[in-house]
């Protein structure tokens, strides 16, 4: 794999934005549209197949219209592709459905923490599959990650019950997935199909996401005028600005820069929290979000890098408008 250092600004050919900015800013950005899912959930108060169901149908409209544009400029993906989007969107739904009744079973903050384990599985998927090497300043700060999310999640130590043993798992599995569709689309992806890789991947997500969640209680198709504001507010900040911005921002990164910029999410959650629901993090959640920022800043401080050439089928990538 051959790459190139990053310019201070991209210019895509043809792509539906003018410019393209140092890919880590717009990962962050992803992140922070994404740290809002639940504050939105948790306003909507809906069951979990019903939040999947809805933040997937919504953003489909604006997702289709950028994927027309993104053709209409000559970036075409292969079927190969699609199919290879859709099994990414698949687990994206396994993960929006685990995950909300672990939060329901466990509560966030512990959900919070578990889920992140694709911070490592990430990489590890990289190195098994592609050879790609880990680096030694990810490896030493992975415990340094853990620590400031379980301080910023509130986590302190979890009692004992019934529903502990079964939300960890869910969390975990939910992690996993989650790793294989960053996994899938910072491989198969590129920033100028990146509207069309999520729609197929939330259209995936959609019907995935909403069987597993009926798991746990049925979709509601009369959720209420409060509800559905909230559900579309969802739909178009983390479903559709969200997924679209780390589209275009994850196949420009290498894996465990990705997966640690992903992880701000839970510490901009924070913040959503007290700007939204007036909530108010003990002193030890701020140091834990400022742990997670530092360490975040110490893994995305090495040169970004934006990936000119593939291994493997030509058939992963898009066909761009112009070389």
């Amino acid at each position: 794999m051959h790459t190139v250092p990053l310019s201070p600004v991209v210019q895509p050919s043809g792509g539906a934005l003018t410019a393209l900015r140092d890919p880590r800013a717009i990962a962050v950005g992803g992140a922070l549209f994404i740290s809002l899912t639940a504050v939105f959930i948790r306003l909507a108060d809906v069951s979990p197949s019903s939040a999947v169901f809805y933040r997937c149908l919504l953003a489909l409209p604006p997702l289709a219209f950028l994927a027309f544009r993104e053709r209409r400029a000559g970036n075409t993906v292969s079927r190969r592709a699609v199919a290879r989007y859709a099994v990414a969107g698949a687990l994206l739904g396994v993960d929006f459905a685990l995950w909300s009744q672990s939060i329901l079973l466990i509560g966030a903050g512990i959900s919070t923490v578990l889920v992140n384990v694709q911070v490592v599985v990430v990489p590890l998927l990289a190195y098994l599959v592609l050879g790609t090497r880990i680096p030694m300043r990810f490896v030493a700060t992975v415990p340094i990650l853990f620590a400031g999310i379980a301080l910023a999640a509130g986590v302190s130590g979890a009692a004992p019950g019934p529903d502990l043993l079964q939300g960890s798992i869910l969390a975990l599995l939910s992690g996993i997935a989650y790793a294989g569709y960053i996994f899938i689309v910072g491989r198969t992806g590129t920033a100028e199909t990146a509207a069309t890789q999520v729609l197929v991947s939330t259209a995936s997500a959609g019907v995935v996401g909403s069987a597993a969640g009926s798991l746990w209680g049925p979709i509601d198709l009369a959720p209420g005028w409060a509800s559905f504001g909230w559900l579309l507010a969802l739909a178009m900040s983390a479903q559709f600005l969200g997924w679209v911005m780390l589209g275009r921002s994850l196949p420009r990164l290498a894996p465990e820069i990705g997966a640690t910029l992903l992880l701000l999410q839970p510490v901009l959650a924070v913040g959503a929290g007290m700007l939204l629901l007036d909530e108010r993090p003990t002193a030890l959640q701020l140091v834990g979000c400022a742990l997670v920022l530092g360490a975040a800043w110490f893994v995305a401080s090495r040169p970004a890098r934006v990936l000119t050439e593939r291994d493997g089928d030509p058939d992963d990538a898009s066909t761009p408008a112009s070389s």
